[in-house]
């Protein structure tokens, strides 16, 4: 009897031997991602035992996120010497604090004594990192400071510069801040691409904090953020977003880095105006101050970017069906004064939109988890980004060294290369031919880099 064709057109249900076709996933071999290897046209989604089983969930927690900058959260929960972050990264925890200088400072969450958990919790601090334990003391930067009754009896050639704690790769970019546990990964300017300068018109770093909140989603993290890169779904599952994110209205907006990217040119006021009804950021060029921004920062974060507002997802993977989402809304600095009022209209837009969007990548959990179908084909028109991202995952998982990795390149400018997309009527800059930007402009980065 032949064994289940995992990338074949069609699945025999008699056929199938779960135990053989569960035991026949190897990770690590090429073989194994040839559909998501394979040319756009011709690619496959990924296995479901990616979405499914716990050793490939331990595997990405090792490979994936452990080796990726991943975001933490966002720079201003983080009060100078009074407020020290308690993070999960992959299955490491570690903590952040921030010196009167503003310089964020990263270590892994346990005292250089007897490896004690340092904070189980966000939590206040007075400027210093106490162990519960035994009470040795750190500085803001990890230095240890304190050893109480330590020296009572005195061991030779003890000094306290031997045992700060162990620093952790902690860096930010506009309001959110990363994290990165492995030496070998690319700087965080490597990571994000050409992003910085994509998106400089926004002035990010300025935005402010409005509203946090958090939901657990039985759904694994990857079927989250792969439903916000693609627009494949808009007209059914979230017929009120798609008067105002019409699929016509959707362009590609991808340069090189470690990201997917959409644009909804121009968002329409509709007959709601939910998206519109705060003030929009003074200073904003043409593109900016009409478009909605969509962009899937890999590994663990989606950033709504509206010219009045961002609506920010960050993704906690917590179980392979099971995923911890933190929901923060950022308002420019202008804004402040904005009525509550025209504040909640947004809000309660797009939590409506997000539960749509939890209902379905549920649904889809259900369905991975019982069906164990094999892979089906990827829709070239709607679900580059997907490809773009499953291949980053591939990448992620079977390089031994970081050193090897490939950011993606930009895309280019040509009819064929938007698949059935028409042309932008009011493209970013940094998207415009070279020939056409004044002097001074950004340049034009998103173009075939050859």
């Amino acid at each position: 009897m032949a064994g289940p064709r995992l990338l074949g057109p069609t699945l025999d249900l008699g056929q199938l031997d779960w135990q053989a076709m569960a035991m026949s996933v190897d990770w690590m071999s090429d073989k194994q991602w040839r559909g998501t290897r394979a040319p756009l046209v011709e690619s496959t989604g990924l296995h479901p035992d990616a979405y499914t089983d716990d050793a490939f969930f331990q595997l990405e927690q090792e490979r994936l996120f452990e080796r990726s900058w991943v975001c933490v959260g966002v720079a201003s929960e983080v009060a100078d010497g009074e407020r020290m972050l308690v993070r999960k990264v992959g299955s490491r925890s570690i903590v952040i604090t921030r010196d009167g200088t503003g310089n964020f400072h990263g270590f892994v969450n346990s005292c250089r004594h007897r490896g004690t958990e340092l904070a189980e919790t966000d939590c206040d601090i007075n400027n210093t990192i106490r162990c519960p334990y035994h009470r040795w003391t750190y500085s803001l930067d990890g230095n240890l400071i304190a050893t109480p009754l330590f020296d009572e009896v005195p061991r030779p050639g003890f000094d306290k510069a031997d045992f700060s704690l162990i620093p952790v790769r902690v860096e930010t970019w506009g309001p959110l801040l990363f994290a990165c546990m492995a030496s070998d990964t690319p700087a965080l300017s490597t990571w994000l691409g050409d992003l910085p300068e994509r998106m400089a018109g926004y002035r990010l770093d300025e935005w402010v904090l409005r509203e946090q909140q958090e939901v657990e989603i039985a759904a694994n993290w990857k079927l989250i953020t792969e439903n916000f890169q693609e627009y494949y779904h808009l007209r059914w599952v979230h017929p009120e977003l798609s008067k105002v994110s019409r699929v016509a209205d959707h362009y590609r907006y991808q340069g090189p880095g470690m990201y997917c990217g959409q644009t909804t040119t121009p968002v329409s006021d509709d007959d709601r105006g939910d998206w519109l009804a705060m003030p929009a950021r003074p200073g904003l060029d043409e593109s900016d101050g009409c478009s909605g921004r969509f962009v899937a920062l890999f590994p663990n974060v989606m950033l709504s970017v509206l010219p009045n507002h961002i609506f920010l997802m960050r993704l906690e993977p917590v179980a392979p069906g099971v995923t911890r989402e933190t929901c923060t809304f950022l308002l420019p600095p202008e804004s402040g004064e904005v009525s509550g009022e025209a504040f909640e209209s947004t809000r309660t837009f797009w939590l409506e939109v997000n539960d749509e969007d939890i209902n379905i990548v549920q649904r889809s959990q259900r369905g991975l988890t019982a069906g164990h179908i094999s892979p089906g084909p990827l829709a070239p028109r709607f679900e580059e980004p997907l490809h773009r991202f499953q291949n980053m995952v591939a990448d992620m998982v079977t390089l031994d060294s970081l050193n090897d990795l490939k950011v993606p390149i930009g895309d280019t400018n040509d009819e064929a290369a938007r698949l059935g997309t028409a042309a932008n009527p009011t493209p970013p800059a940094i998207d415009l031919p070279t020939s056409t930007l004044r002097s001074g402009s950004i340049r034009a980065s998103g173009a075939d880099p050859t």
